[in-house]
């Protein structure tokens, strides 16, 4: 009925290579048309009241001998038409239901609807969650079915360390959904627990590849890939390895969307104030650079105009005097001199 091979690839190397634990799970689907069960149902009524009717009819012995018959005939068909309503299966929209009998794969359904399956074939779902209660009883939670839907993993926040080995808080979400549930449910043991797990290895792999902030205090020009500065691009690249970590588990990884960035506590404050230097000083840069070219423009303004002859001495004075009110924090008081300027 379905034939399965089981291929995993555990290359045991470093780094955030994409083939690393992949798993590969190939499987014969079988994917089932049953009859609808609407036709079904009303026949299994009608059955339950002709055994019914029967039975009644043989326990009167009216008819001799055939009574017997007509006894055992009825509980038959009783136990029968019983029998068959474990078989009514409901799919809603969006979903699939791959069903097992006595321990082998039996088919998938995927298209909606209320269908008649083999009574004795079991819905399987390894996400549903079943617990034993204090008093024996047990409580399900979760569907029969496999969610065709796109879902959201919220990855929660984790502390991982980037390429220069400073602790960050990062956090992400996962847009994901089954594209084949007969895979996603005989390749791993539970395949949101699967997708959860691989979904932390992925960025702690891809996080480290990366520095948090881009720390150049040479001001060379040349533009580092930063884990803040280039959060689309990190995301993309966790997306294409989450993707092809999870392809053999029967599930497709439309996005990786990062939802928190951040240094660790134990560090925010030191990295805070090293931020701010650097701002300071790439300001200051600036401010000289303004300054520099305003006090050019005045000197070679009054040369130009013959507005005042100035030696060397002068000029370095003029210089200084000009740089220190326009570098300068705070606003400069002027002092008007009277006298000569010589």
């Amino acid at each position: 009925m379905s034939e399965m091979n089981y291929d995993q690839n555990f290359n045991g190397q470093g780094g955030g290579g994409n083939d690393r634990g992949m798993i590969s799970f190939n499987m014969k689907e079988k994917v089932l048309n049953p009859p609808p069960g609407l036709l079904m149902l009303f026949l299994n009524i009608v059955g339950l009241i002709l055994s019914c009717g029967l039975f009644i009819l043989g326990v009167t012995g009216v008819l001799g001998y055939l009574s017997v018959i007509i006894v055992l005939f009825s509980i038959a068909l009783f136990v029968i038409c019983c029998i068959l309503f474990g078989g009514l299966k409901t799919v809603k929209p969006n979903e699939a239901m791959v069903l097992t009998l006595f321990g082998k794969y039996y088919g998938t359904i995927k298209k909606p609807g209320f269908f008649l399956v083999n009574p004795f074939a079991t819905a399987f779902n390894p996400s549903r969650v079943v617990t034993v209660n204090a008093n024996g009883s047990t409580t399900s939670v979760g569907s029969k079915t496999i969610s065709l839907k796109v879902n959201t993993l919220d990855n929660q926040r984790q502390k991982v360390n980037d390429v220069l080995g400073n602790p960050i808080i990062i956090g992400a979400v996962v847009i994901w959904k089954v594209v084949d549930p007969t895979t996603a449910v005989f390749s791993v043991e539970n395949y949101r627990n699967y997708l959860s797990i691989q979904c932390d290895s992925t960025i702690r792999n891809i996080a480290r590849l990366y520095p948090y902030d881009d720390m150049d205090e040479d001001g060379d020009g040349v533009v580092e890939k930063t884990l803040r500065g280039s959060s689309q691009e990190v995301a993309d690249r966790m997306t294409e390895e989450l993707r092809q970590r999870v392809r053999g588990a029967g599930l497709d990884i439309i996005e990786v969307r990062i939802t928190h960035l951040s240094y660790s506590e134990e560090i925010a404050a030191a990295m805070l104030q090293r931020q701010q230097a650097v701002a300071i000083i790439a300001a200051r840069r600036k401010i000289v650079e303004g300054a520099v070219s305003m006090v050019e423009m005045a000197i070679d303004q009054l040369s130009e105009k013959d507005v005042v002859v100035l030696d060397n001495e002068r000029k370095a004075q003029m210089v200084s005097n000009l740089m220190v009110v326009l570098c300068g924090n705070k606003e400069a008081q002027p002092i008007v001199n009277s006298g000569s300027i010589y």
